[in-house]
């Protein structure tokens, strides 16, 4: 009977190299759900490598943090959290960054799930090359977040009030913050039924920095703590990837040219004329 996947011994001197029929690692593709050599209704018995659960793993850690970063992202898109409308006005770059990261890490789990439990290295070159796009998306909404924060917060936020936010963008925050005007209600205010010349509301900008402060300090904070694990995703896939099976690739030669009993019959009547 033929060995599954040939183990560490398929490589031994003698050993056949290339997958039988009921080969684990037959075309690529196993299960029943896939089309398998028996019309799809056997089930190979699953065989999982060191190679393979470390890649389970990282991939999990992967799936976990992306879908969990993609729904806080949503979350503030859809205005759920108290303060979200600040952070949609004022920190959209950083917002749109982070959503995109964990968009690209949500899709690149998806991949390597495909090619993990279906033994399909071509699916894990693409994991493994989308791993490095994911690691720069991750990055740089940290670092945007950490440039803001750390130098001449203050003055950007004092450009940003003056030329970025408009009379919309000033509302909104007024709205969530309680607040009225930058310094106070005579200074570039925009005036709605609690923010007018009158009011006792004070002025936005000591509670629009410190909230800033925070939230930017939160964010480069998640993002860069990140990294480690992202870097150990990375890693776990260069190594791990070709390695799914202990056999090597799916043969030595291609299916199509394979010889069987009917080519070498002919062969050798062609030699033999």
């Amino acid at each position: 009977m033929h060995k599954r996947g040939g183990g560490r011994e398929a490589f031994k001197s003698g050993e056949a190299r290339m997958p039988a029929e009921g080969d684990e690692d037959y075309d690529g593709i196993t299960g029943r759900w896939f089309g398998g050599k028996e019309g799809g209704h056997t089930r190979p018995r699953m065989q999982w490598n060191r190679f393979k659960w470390a890649l389970f793993i990282a991939n999990l850690a992967l799936c976990i943090y992306a879908l969990t970063g993609l729904i806080f992202c949503l979350l503030t898109w859809f205005d759920v959290f108290e303060h979200a409308d600040i952070v949609r006005v004022g920190n959209r770059e950083a917002l749109i960054l982070s959503t995109a990261a964990a968009a690209l890490a949500s899709v690149t789990s998806v991949i390597g799930w495909a090619g993990i439990l279906l033994n399909n290295r071509s699916f894990l070159a693409v994991y493994t090359f989308a791993l490095w796009l994911c690691f720069a998306l991750l990055v740089t909404p940290g670092y945007v977040t950490y440039k803001q924060r750390t130098f001449n917060l203050e003055g950007k936020l004092n450009a940003q009030w003056s030329r970025d936010l408009g009379a919309e963008g000033r509302l909104r925050i007024q709205n969530r913050l309680h607040c009225c005007g930058y310094y106070s209600p005579f200074v570039e205010a925009t005036v709605s039924q609690s923010c007018y010349s009158r009011t006792v509301l004070p002025g936005c900008k000591e509670a629009y920095v410190n909230f800033e402060k925070r939230v930017l300090s939160i964010w480069y904070t998640i993002a860069f703590s990140l990294v480690p694990l992202q870097l150990v995703i990375m890693l776990a896939g260069l190594l791990c990837s070709n390695h799914v099976t202990y056999r090597f690739g799916k043969g030595m030669m291609p299916k199509a040219y394979r010889l069987s009993t009917a080519s070498m019959a002919v062969i050798m009547d062609n030699y033999a004329k």
